[in-house]
C-alpha cells in the first residue's frame, strides 16, 4: 500500500473515532440530562400571611426554637432581652409610645396561625434560661426548653461560639412543662456542669427531642459540651451519652475549622440539633463543622455528610427535620450562615436542592436557625439575631429538580 493510500485510512479511521466519541459524549449528556431530570425534592412556597398579627403591640425578639405538636401547632421560643429600647416603648414608664412590648418567651400557633398559647419566664420553683434555647413538645404533650446563656448578665455570641461554655455558665440545664406552662421536671442545675462526660448536669443545651417508642430525652449538648446525652424522660434518669462517631467525649480546644484539614474527631460547639427518625436513626447537627452525622439510638455511629464545606463562622448546619412522607425521604437542613434551607436524600445524604436567601422579605432568611415540620409536609423556621420571626413555607408535592438554588420560594401566579 502507497502511503496515499495509508493516509486515507488513518483519515477514515480517524473520522470514525471521532463520530464514536462524540457519539459517546452526546449518550452521556443525554443521560445526564435524564438523570438530572428524575432526580425528585419537595417543592414549597412561602406563605407570607402565617402567622397572623400578635395581640398587645407584642414583638419577638431572637427566635431559636420551634416544634410542632401532635395537633400540628406550631410552637416557638424568643428572646425577649435580645430586643432593642426602642422595641419596647410601650413599656416604659412613662409610656413612650403605644408600641411596643416583648411577647411572653413561648408562643404557640394553630394551623390557621391564630396565637393559642402564651407564658414563660422566671417562676416559683424552677430557674428560667438566661438565654432561652430550643423548644420540643413530646407527644405527650410535654413542652422542653433548654438555654445557652452564661450568667445573669449574657454577653453577645461570640464569632467563635466555642468559647461560650468556657468556665462556669449558668444555662446546664433543661426543663419540662405542661402546655400551660406548668412546670414539671428540671434536668441538671445552674453552674454545676463538671463537662461533656458529667451526667447528672448539662452545658448549654441548644436542642431535645423526646424518643416516642421508649419515652427517652435526646438532648443536642451543646455550646458547651460535646455530646449527645439520653435520659428518661418520665424520671430525668440518666442513660447514656457519646461524642462524634459514637466516641467519649473529648473536650479539648480544637484548632480553627479548616475546610481542607482531615474531619475533626470530636464534635466543635456547639453541638446545635437533632432529629429522629422513624427507623431509629439519629441525625445530629454539628454546627460548625458544618456536618451531620448519623447514630443509632445507642449511639453507634453510622455514617456523615458535610454541607457547605467552605463556611465559617456559625457554620452551615444549624438545625434539621424529616419530611413526613411515610419513608421519610428527606432531610431539611436549616444553613443560619448561607440563609437557606437544604434539602438532603434522607438515604444517600446528597444535597438535591436548597431554597431561600438573605433578606428580610418573605422567603428569605436572617440567620436561619431551627425548623420543623407538620403532619401536611409544611416547613416552619425560626430566624435569630436580627431576624425575630417564624416563617411558614407550604408543601407543594414532590418534583423534579430544576435548580440547586431556587433563591426565596415565592407564591406562583
Amino acid at each position: 500500500m502507497n502511503c496515499c493510500a495509508l493516509g486515507r485510512t488513518s483519515l477514515f479511521l480517524g473520522v470514525l473515532v471521532a463520530l464514536g466519541a462524540g457519539s459517546w459524549w452526546l449518550d452521556r449528556r443525554a443521560a445526564a440530562s435524564v438523570e438530572a431530570a428524575t432526580a425528585q425534592a419537595p417543592r414549597f412556597e412561602v406563605d407570607p400571611f402565617w402567622p397572623k398579627p400578635l395581640p398587645n403591640h407584642w414583638v419577638i425578639g431572637a427566635t431559636i426554637g420551634v416544634g410542632v405538636d401532635a395537633k400540628d401547632n406550631v410552637w416557638i421560643i424568643h428572646r425577649p432581652a435580645s430586643l432593642e429600647a426602642k422595641e419596647q416603648y410601650a413599656t416604659m414608664s412613662p409610656k413612650a409610645s403605644q408600641c411596643c412590648a416583648a411577647a411572653p418567651p413561648v408562643l404557640a400557633f394553630n394551623p390557621a396561625g391564630d396565637l393559642i398559647a402564651h407564658w414563660g419566664g422566671k417562676g416559683d420553683g424552677f430557674p428560667w434560661p438566661v438565654s432561652n434555647h430550643g423548644i420540643d413538645v413530646d407527644h405527650l404533650g410535654n413542652v422542653w426548653i433548654g438555654g445557652n446563656g452564661r450568667g445573669p448578665q449574657n454577653a453577645a455570641l461570640a464569632h467563635d461560639e466555642s468559647k461560650m461554655g468556657v468556665g462556669s455558665v449558668h444555662d446546664n440545664f433543661v426543663l419540662k412543662f405542661t402546655q400551660q406552662g406548668k412546670f414539671l421536671m428540671q434536668i441538671g442545675k445552674p453552674y454545676q456542669s463538671k463537662g461533656s462526660n458529667d451526667p447528672d448536669n448539662l452545658k448549654l443545651p441548644a436542642k431535645t427531642l423526646v424518643d416516642p417508642k421508649t419515652n427517652e430525652l435526646y438532648v443536642a449538648d451543646g455550646y458547651g459540651n460535646r455530646r449527645v446525652i439520653v435520659y428518661d424522660a418520665a424520671t430525668g434518669k440518666y442513660k447514656r451519652h457519646w461524642g462524634a462517631y459514637g466516641n467519649k467525649p473529648d473536650d479539648t480546644q480544637l484548632p480553627p475549622y479548616d475546610p481542607n484539614a482531615p474531619l475533626a474527631k470530636q464534635f466543635r460547639t456547639p453541638v446545635h440539633g437533632l432529629v429522629l427518625a422513624d427507623d431509629g436513626l439519629l441525625y445530629v447537627c454539628d454546627r460548625t463543622n458544618n456536618r451531620i452525622q448519623v447514630f443509632k439510638t445507642d449511639g453507634t455511629y453510622v455514617k456523615e455528610t458535610v454541607v457547605a464545606k467552605h463556611t465559617f463562622g456559625d457554620g452551615a448546619t444549624f438545625d434539621v427535620a424529616l419530611s413526613r412522607d411515610p419513608q421519610q425521604r428527606f432531610l431539611y437542613v436549616a444553613d443560619g450562615s448561607n440563609m437557606k434551607v437544604h434539602i438532603l436524600d434522607r438515604q444517600s445524604l446528597e444535597v438535591l436542592t436548597a431554597f431561600g436567601d438573605g433578606g428580610r422579605q418573605p422567603g428569605q432568611f436572617y440567620a436561619t436557625h431551627s425548623i420543623a415540620t407538620d403532619s401536611k409536609g409544611n416547613i416552619f423556621t425560626t430566624e435569630t439575631y436580627r431576624g425575630q420571626r417564624v416563617q411558614k413555607f407550604a408543601f407543594k408535592g414532590v418534583g423534579p429538580v430544576a435548580k440547586k438554588e431556587q433563591g426565596a420560594p415565592w407564591p406562583r401566579k
